[in-house]
């Protein structure tokens, strides 16, 4: 199994990274994606991902960083441009990046980095890992206005069949994590129900988004077969054609592993 998102650079983890990581290979959990959020943490994924071959890292601004100051914001895009030009071998994506219509940043700005975004991972030829919140349309408007063709993950998706779909059209992937352990999660889990094999990853957002029965904990990467087996509940089929299709899925939006 393949966690496709989990912030394991965040310092909640600072204190057990290094045995987390040896019970998450013991659980089957052998590899992790952890999406940059802002310009100072750069650096230390890269370090992380120097030290722990089983991770692979993503450069990006979470919309919840974007700088309110245009200079701030100009020096950011500057410094991922540089990031990226690094070619750090585990740099298998930009994000996380995206748009968040429920907080005080505004609209047109959010829209403004993530074009930016989609611009720097075009010329690199990287996937994107996409936040979303009542955001949507604007978000699918965006793809398809740039003619977006080098895929990415639609992180957490909670959105319609429709939505889903659409997404899967425009070579995108989709992230399940634990909303779908759930039961009231009911659009959600329909929406898993009807997926093809093929349109989704699996990803915790530790050490965010507990699992169903989790609630108030720290959420982990440990916890992904958790979410594995409500997936191939949901989906009608064996655990282990769930997990082999998490990393087949995996390995064709974000490349082969790295020696």
């Amino acid at each position: 199994m393949i966690d496709s998102h989990c912030h394991l650079d965040f310092t909640v983890f600072d204190d057990d990274r290094a045995s987390l990581l040896n019970r998450c290979a013991q659980l089957g959990v052998q590899r992790i994606l952890i999406p940059g959020t802002q310009p100072k943490s750069w650096p230390a994924l890269m370090a992380l991902a120097d030290d722990y071959p089983q991770l692979d890292i993503a450069i990006g601004i979470h919309p919840w960083m974007i700088a309110d100051a245009p200079a701030e914001r100009d020096e950011s895009l500057e410094a991922m441009q540089l990031a990226l030009s690094q070619s750090h071998e585990a740099v298998v994506a930009v994000g996380e990046t995206g748009l968040d219509f429920s907080i005080a940043q505004a609209t047109d700005i959010q829209q403004q980095m993530l074009l930016a975004h989609m611009t720097l991972a075009a010329a690199h030829k990287l996937p994107l890992i996409l936040h979303h919140r009542k955001s949507h349309n604007a978000l699918i408007q965006m793809l398809t206005q740039q003619k977006w063709q080098w895929g990415g993950v639609i992180h957490a998706f909670s959105g319609s069949w429709h939505e889903a779909t659409t997404y899967l059209d425009l070579g995108f992937k989709l992230g399940l994590g634990g909303t779908v352990t759930y039961p009231r999660a009911h659009k959600t889990r329909e929406v898993v129900k009807r997926l093809p094999l093929d349109g989704w990853l699996l990803e915790t957002d530790a050490p965010d988004m507990p699992v169903c029965g989790r609630q108030g904990q720290r959420n982990s990467p440990e916890y992904l077969p958790e979410i594995a087996a409500v997936v191939a509940e949901l989906q009608g089929c064996e655990l282990e054609k769930i997990t082999q299709a998490s990393e087949q899925n995996y390995y064709q939006l974000f490349g082969k592993i790295r020696s």
